[in-house]
């Protein structure tokens, strides 16, 4: 006899680039050491976008697509004694990094990939040394933007980065890793230089406390305006989100001894940093792959300490997913994009 479905979305490989398709899957059930939760919101980031593009190619046909997610525990399994029905939680980007040192062996287990199904769906079963406690002051759709944006912001910034009172950060952009950046800065005391290709999305930067606002469309060599706007001295941080499209650039802006946290690669992939710069400024590249759940914990106690709300863009109702898709790959967002269930 088949269990209880659900509704959820899988990837089609068989349409070109790929597509997202709505489904009925049986209704997961936890084994010893598990827990059910039942997803309550479900946020979308850049990677997703490359996903569903090669939804054809690795392993992506047929996978639940999304890593980022938040629910309520619906069910746990035998000797799970840290979470019980009715507690609110969310996933954490690698299934298996609990804490320490990244290791490459952590790969398979990211949510969305290949290799694991995601969170775009009713019900989804984890690891119970998985979760996180949502911070009490957010609400599910403010803690689904957390698990790849947020954290991958606080493990490069200051898990890693060191950023603190007195800094000067560089954001490219205000998507969702910008736009956490951006307030982790502010919240640190640092100050925040953010660039965009439009003065209204300029405009809220400032109003969520970014001091220096340059164009970049007005102003191409942006480069040399942060070092104005810096007397010369650089950024002590830069939170490069491009990629080898603007990778040169963050390496002019960036102070002697600054740090370039390297995480995007919105222009594309392959940037070639000029290394003699690097070791002329005495500045570091810190590669960044999202983070583990001790950061996640760390970052989330942050959040309480200062009240912080993650910045959502726009939220999607379910069967509307594939609108979510879309709007992501428009560009125009400011923040998270979010699907309800």
């Amino acid at each position: 006899m088949l269990g209880a479905t659900m509704k959820a979305y899988h990837l089609n490989g068989h349409a070109g680039s790929g597509r997202l398709v709505r489904t009925d899957l049986v209704k997961p059930e936890p084994a010893s050491g598990e827990v059910r939760i039942r997803v309550e919101a479900t946020s979308l980031n850049y990677r997703d976008l490359l996903i569903l593009d090669r939804a054809g190619q690795g392993g992506f046909d047929g996978r639940v697509p999304l890593c980022d997610g938040a629910g309520i525990v619906d069910a746990v399994g035998a000797d799970v004694i840290q979470w019980r029905a009715g507690d609110r939680v969310a996933a954490s980007y690698f299934r298996d990094w609990v804490s320490g040192p990244f290791k490459a062996s952590y790969i398979p287990s990211a949510l969305g990939s290949s290799t694991m199904d995601g969170m775009l769906a009713e019900y989804v079963v984890l690891p119970a040394t998985a979760l996180v406690a949502v911070p009490e002051h957010l609400t599910s759709i403010e803690a689904a933007t957390l698990p790849c944006a947020g954290v991958t912001a606080w493990h490069g910034l200051i898990a890693r980065g060191g950023m603190g009172k007195g800094n000067t950060l560089l954001v490219q952009g205000t998507g969702g890793v910008a736009l956490f950046g951006l307030q982790f800065a502010v919240a640190l005391g640092a100050r925040a230089i953010v660039i965009s290709s439009s003065d209204e999305k300029l405009a809220r930067a400032h109003a969520l406390g970014a001091s220096i606002l340059i164009n970049y469309r007005d102003t191409p060599d942006w480069d040399a305006a942060v070092m104005t706007a810096t007397a010369g001295e650089g950024v002590t941080h830069v939170l490069e989100l491009g990629g080898p499209g603007t990778y040169d650039r963050s390496l002019r802006a960036v102070a002697s001894g600054g740090k370039i946290i390297q995480i995007g690669v919105l222009t594309g992939f392959g940037p070639k940093p000029d290394l003699a710069r690097l070791q002329w400024e005495n500045a570091d590249i810190i590669g960044v792959t999202v983070g583990s759940l001790e950061h996640f914990t760390a970052m989330n106690r942050f959040l309480s300490e200062h009240a912080i709300h993650p910045i959502v863009d726009r939220v999607y109702d379910f069967d509307d997913a594939p609108e979510a898709y879309a709007h992501l790959r428009s560009g125009s967002h400011f923040g998270k994009i979010v699907v309800s269930l």
